[in-house]
C-alpha cells in the first residue's frame, strides 16, 4: 500500500490504494485520491443551469471548456438531468434553494479572508445556519464521516456501487475520491478511515455508479476515472464511457501574486 504521494504539481499529490477487500487489486479496482492544497488552488462550482440552453458534460469536457485542473460530480442530481438533489448555489446563481436534511455542507469563495477558503460543514456540531451566510459557493450532499471522524453510513452488504466522495484531511486539504470497483459504502468510508496517509477528518458522498467520475489534467498528468454499474465485478470491465453530469467541482490554480 503506497505511503507517498505523486507530485503532480506544488499543491496537487495523488494516490491510490486498493479497494475494501482487494489484496492486490487490477488497476480498475483501486481508490483514487486527490490531494488538493486550498492555499494553491480555488474551487468553482460549475452547473449546466447557469446558462439558458446549457446541457450536462462529462467532467473531461467540463475541464476543457473552464481550463480546469481537476473536475469531480458536484452532488446527485434529479430526473430532470439538471438539478441538485439538495442545496447548491454559486454566487447569485442558485441550482436548487431546497435546503434538506444531508448534514454535510461543501462551503468555498468566503465572504471574508478570516474564514477558511474551504471547509466541509457539519449541521450537527457547527453552526450551518450562520456559517453558510458567510460564503458564495454552497454544495449540500449526504455526509459520509462526522465531526468526530466516525463512520455515519448504514451498512447495507447487498447494495454495492462505486463512488465519488469529497473530503478534507486533518490539515485542511480538500480530496477528491473515486472508487471504481463496486463497494458497500460504509465498507468503503471504514477502509478510508484506515488509512493514515490519507488523514481524512471528514467527507461527504457526491454520485454513485456510472455517473461518479474524476477528471485529472495538471503537471504532465491527464487521467480519467468513471464509475460502473452495480455489483459489477472487479475483474469486468463494466461501464468505459464518462456520462455527462450536469454539475461539477471543479479546481483552478490561484493567481500567482
Amino acid at each position: 500500500m503506497p505511503q507517498n504521494w505523486e507530485n503532480i504539481e506544488p499543491g496537487l499529490e495523488m494516490a491510490s490504494f486498493p479497494a475494501p477487500g482487494i489484496v492486490r487489486p487490477a488497476t480498475a479496482a483501486s481508490i483514487r485520491v486527490l490531494r488538493i492544497d486550498p492555499s494553491r488552488f480555488e474551487f468553482r462550482l460549475l452547473n449546466a443551469s447557469r446558462k439558458k440552453g446549457g446541457k450536462p458534460l462529462s467532467a473531461r469536457q467540463w475541464s476543457r471548456r473552464h481550463e480546469l485542473v481537476a473536475a469531480i460530480n458536484a452532488s446527485m442530481y434529479q430526473r430532470d438531468h439538471m438539478t441538485s438533489v439538495s442545496y447548491m448555489k454559486s454566487g447569485k446563481h442558485v441550482n436548487n434553494t431546497w435546503f434538506s436534511k444531508d448534514k454535510a455542507l461543501l462551503a468555498f469563495d468566503p465572504q471574508s479572508p478570516a474564514l477558511p477558503p474551504v471547509q466541509i460543514l457539519d449541521r450537527d456540531c457547527q453552526d450551518v445556519k450562520q456559517l453558510r451566510k458567510q460564503y458564495q459557493s454552497l454544495v449540500q450532499s449526504i455526509r459520509m464521516v462526522s465531526c468526530d471522524r466516525k463512520n455515519v453510513w448504514e451498512q447495507q452488504k447487498r447494495k454495492k456501487w462505486s463512488v465519488a466522495a469529497i473530503g478534507e484531511d486533518l490539515q485542511g486539504r480538500i480530496l477528491f475520491i473515486h472508487s471504481r470497483v463496486p463497494t458497500s459504502v460504509h465498507d468503503l468510508i471504514e477502509h478510508l478511515l484506515k488509512l493514515k496517509t490519507i488523514q481524512l477528518k471528514r467527507a461527504m458522498y457526491v454520485e454513485g455508479g456510472p455517473e461518479a467520475q474524476l477528471f485529472v489534467n495538471a503537471g504532465e498528468s491527464k487521467q480519467e476515472f468513471v464509475g460502473t454499474f452495480k455489483n459489477s465485478r472487479p475483474e469486468s470491465t463494466g461501464n468505459t464511457i464518462a456520462w455527462p453530469i450536469p454539475n461539477v467541482i471543479g479546481v483552478v490554480r490561484k493567481p500567482v501574486k
